[in-house]
């Protein structure tokens, strides 16, 4: 069993992964054990928090997980940027390491399969376009999932499961270039995992 890490910006980034990489496992047929780590306190606290756990991990060899996902939205700041932050703070277990850089934020990549998201909730949902504003794809998913008949609780990451599942990869991984960039990586790990012992 491979275990898995994810050290997320918030609750949203890791009801998404989680679901991701649940999903890659079925279809690899590779089983996985998942613990998350969320922070709080936004992008600064991010960093700081990762090199604090790296450092902790790299105490602890034995408890090294085989994978890290590390994830925090671009917000408006660019994706190749916020990914070299990232990076640095994780370089020395870089070779575990898959960065989660959703730009500008994570709201949208639920928004980016229509019938993936009427398949869930009955009714698809407006396609995103790709500006950078606060709050921007945080309303445009509550407002979608609201449309549809549904009680967005959890902001609509209560769905984020189901839409995951439904959702067509190929796709997305072609219309947004920093899931396209999380799905490659994860793709290739996943491979390796599967002719490794």
């Amino acid at each position: 069993m491979r275990k898995v890490s994810l050290f997320t910006e918030d609750f949203g980034h890791e009801e998404f992964l989680r679901s991701l990489l649940q999903r890659l496992a079925r279809e690899q047929k590779i089983k996985i054990d998942i613990h998350g780590y969320s922070v709080r306190g936004g992008f600064g606290a991010v960093v700081t928090e990762l090199k604090q756990y790296v450092e902790d991990l790299l105490r602890y060899r034995e408890d090294l997980p085989d994978l890290v996902v590390v994830a925090a939205d671009a917000n408006c700041q660019g994706f190749g940027k916020r990914r070299r932050q990232l990076q640095e703070a994780a370089d020395s277990i870089k070779d575990r390491v898959a960065f989660a850089v959703p730009d500008p934020h994570v709201e949208r990549w639920l928004l980016l399969d229509a019938s993936a998201f009427k398949r869930v909730l009955g009714r698809a949902c407006e396609k995103p376009d790709l500006k950078c504003a606060r709050d921007r794809y945080k309303d445009w998913l509550t407002q979608a999932v609201v449309k549809s008949g549904a009680t967005p609780l959890l902001g609509g990451f209560e769905y984020a499961e189901e839409i995951v599942a439904a959702m067509d990869l190929e796709r997305v991984r072609k219309e947004d270039r920093s899931l396209g960039a999380l799905l490659e990586d994860l793709t290739q790990r996943f491979r390796l995992w599967q002719t490794a012992p």
